[in-house]
């Protein structure tokens, strides 16, 4: 099955707090989304890095994530590509950084299915 080209939904930063990447429209139509999570920089005692999908039918009210719809926690540089169900018309990824004195640098691209 054909991708469509990568789309950048979370610019490259340095991060040290928790955050979303706001209300996103997914790129196609297909029923799985794509993510490639890119951590090019981690620093800090015992740093950890939860991602998480939310979705919304109305881009203002967000579902709770299930367990299915998270990463495995990231304490590392790495670079993670999990796919998950398409459940609804909008998204947002969350994340939440722990540990003393984290930083994380990273950006994420969304795949989609043609």
């Amino acid at each position: 099955m054909p991708y469509l080209e990568p789309t950048l939904v979370v610019a490259s930063a340095a991060r040290t707090t928790n955050g979303n990447s706001g209300v996103i429209t997914p790129a196609g139509d297909g029923e799985t989304i794509n993510f490639n999570v890119r951590v090019t920089a981690a620093s800090g005692t015992t740093p950890s890095l939860a991602f998480s999908v939310e979705w919304s039918n109305d881009a203002t009210n967000f579902a709770v994530p299930e367990t299915a719809d998270t990463f495995t926690a990231i304490t590392t540089t790495i670079e993670r590509v999990k796919g998950f169900e398409r459940k609804a018309k909008f998204y947002r990824l969350v994340w939440a950084i722990t540990g003393t004195t984290p930083s994380f640098t990273f950006q994420v691209y969304e795949y989609m299915t043609a």
